[in-house]
């Protein structure tokens, strides 16, 4: 389903940003043949949360984040969901406790979480604890292109213990998160 790319000193590209599984960094494969592997797969269930202000999505800077909301962004997956036969539960909170205690409640319940930590991911070492110790597989998305932007953005906390990270396409960032967790249930095998 990926196709391994190697960087050399690159973080990013101009066009956009590229996916990062453990050390590897990855671009997502565009056959057909990847759409029939993941339509295939057993049932599963993932568990999108979603971090501070992205309540406040399609009004909150849309030359950044899209005129798109938060609910536009779900149903998009959900469609998606749908044909991987994949069983969603989409959250957001501003509440960086609560989702805290989402994380904790993920285990036995969800095969990967999907997380847009939002702010949180450059400041949050209580998310970073709570992946860490659940070890639910987690995928961390974002909106934007961080590594593009403000210096302070550059870092995330919660990278070194998620599975990829995925950020710089938009809407799509989630239809990626939503395959990278099909792709890490089924690597598990």
């Amino acid at each position: 389903m990926w196709d391994k790319i190697r960087l050399t000193g690159k973080e990013a590209t101009p066009e956009g940003a590229w996916c990062r599984v453990g050390q590897a960094w990855l671009v997502p494969e565009i056959h057909s043949t990847a759409n029939r592997v993941l339509a295939n797969l057993s049932a599963m269930k993932v568990l999108f949360l979603n971090g501070p202000n992205l309540n406040l999505l399609g009004t909150r800077e849309p030359e950044i984040y899209g005129r798109l909301t938060l609910a536009d962004i779900e149903a998009e997956v959900r469609v998606r969901a749908g044909q991987l036969q994949v069983e969603l539960d989409f959250r957001q909170s501003n509440q960086e406790g609560e989702l805290v205690s989402w994380i904790q409640e993920a285990k036995g319940k969800y095969q990967v979480i999907v997380l847009n930590a939002a702010a949180y991911t450059h400041t949050s070492v209580a998310l970073r604890d709570a992946i860490s110790a659940t070890g639910v597989p987690t995928i961390e998305i974002h909106l934007s292109n961080v590594h593009a932007r403000e210096e302070f953005r550059h870092k995330s906390l919660i990278a070194p213990v998620c599975r990829g990270q995925i950020c710089g396409f938009g809407v799509k960032s989630y239809i990626l998160g939503l395959e990278a967790a099909v792709y890490v249930k089924e690597a598990a095998k």
